[in-house]
């Protein structure tokens, strides 16, 4: 009779393991502790017994109660609700561009995805005349898709096809391309440039759930297809050669990245605008804490995402009060200096 002898995991491994386990715990409970402190902050300040009650109470005759609750459940809770869902969102995907180009200073904007839902925001604006967030996100959404297949589509094709630097190469020239095409239009229609002006800035404010719910769904389908791709990027990143011996399909793993990047990056640059920086710096954040290893990475990096841009939001309410600074303008002022410490460091090699 034969015994099967189960093969323990090395204390080292179960040691990186609960440290990974309990890194994901504490950034869950940084990011509810950022959303409680995101629906007290403001142009006018709440208590917690105000926020409270502004959650789970319904208009009735009293005036500052019944503010206090249009405050709370009209502005601040989609405001929280859509940074995390675009932190999430922008998060993942700049770790997933940065796992199949191998290129450790990509982000979504290497793909065309931002220049394509501009060009698609300002062409809509001149064409129909549109001007509120829910009638011009699908074609945000529609444009930041079409840049992304079009780059796809561009890398497959010729010497070269499907390599991290044929995808690098086209996705730049489609994004140079789709953002001389958004200059020209935008500046032959004053509505269609102001209303890129704002949008560009990155905001997630003014937005309902209207389109809360459209880009969750996105988002949610976007992180489904990003799942399934962890292991096939591990083999990746040891090389075409290795990953193909390996039984990877490339050109079919490499598709769905792209879908499920541009379904996230696109729902969210649709909803907010572009966001520059944010997936960049938290998927180097993910790396240093989790490793290479993408199945902790991602998750790590959607986290990451989520506080990121929920306390960016959140700083730009109180440096500017009673105005405020759109989260992407806080976000870039944050990414800068940490794209400047990169280049410094020398940590631009193979990921």
């Amino acid at each position: 009779m034969s015994t099967t002898v189960g093969i323990r995991p090395s204390p080292e491994a179960t040691e990186v393991r609960r440290r990974r386990v309990a890194g994901l715990g504490a950034l869950a409970v940084v990011l509810l502790a950022a959303g409680a402190v995101s629906l007290a902050v403001g142009a006018r300040a709440l208590s917690p017994a105000e926020v409270w009650h502004g959650l789970f109470t319904a208009q009735g005759s009293d005036q500052r109660l019944t503010e206090i609750t249009l405050i709370v459940q009209t502005l601040r809770v989609p405001r929280t609700v859509l940074a995390i869902v675009a932190g999430v969102a922008l998060g993942v995907s700049g770790a997933l561009i940065q796992g199949y180009t191998r290129n450790p200073i990509a982000d979504t904007g290497l793909l065309g995805v931002n220049t394509g839902a501009s060009f698609a925001v300002v062409s809509v604006i001149v064409l129909f005349g549109f001007s509120s967030p829910y009638q011009y996100v699908w074609f945000a959404f529609l444009g930041a898709a079409a840049a992304g297949v079009v780059v796809f589509g561009l890398a497959s094709i010729g010497r070269g096809a499907g390599s991290p630097l044929t995808l690098a190469l086209a996705g730049q020239g489609v994004a140079v391309f789709l953002a001389a095409m958004t200059t020209a239009v935008s500046l032959s229609d004053q509505a269609s440039l102001n209303a890129l002006r704002f949008w560009k800035a990155g905001s997630v404010s003014g937005v309902g759930f209207d389109v809360i719910w459209p880009v969750l769904a996105f988002t949610v389908l976007g992180l489904a297809l990003a799942l399934t791709t962890l292991p096939a990027i591990n083999l990746l990143n040891l090389g075409d050669d290795v990953a193909r011996g390996m039984g990877v399909n490339l050109t079919l793993s490499r598709a769905v990245g792209i879908v499920a990047i541009t379904l996230l990056a696109g729902a969210t640059t649709a909803a907010c605008g572009p966001i520059a920086f944010l997936g960049l710096m938290v998927a180097h954040v993910a790396r240093y804490v989790t490793g290479p290893d993408y199945r902790w990475l991602v998750p790590c990096a959607g986290l990451l995402g989520a506080v990121v841009l929920l306390v960016c939001d959140i700083v730009g309410r109180v440096v500017t009060r009673p105005g405020e600074l759109q989260a992407g303008v806080v976000v870039a002022l944050v990414g800068a200096p940490f794209f400047a410490a990169l280049v410094w460091r020398g940590k631009f090699k193979t990921v």
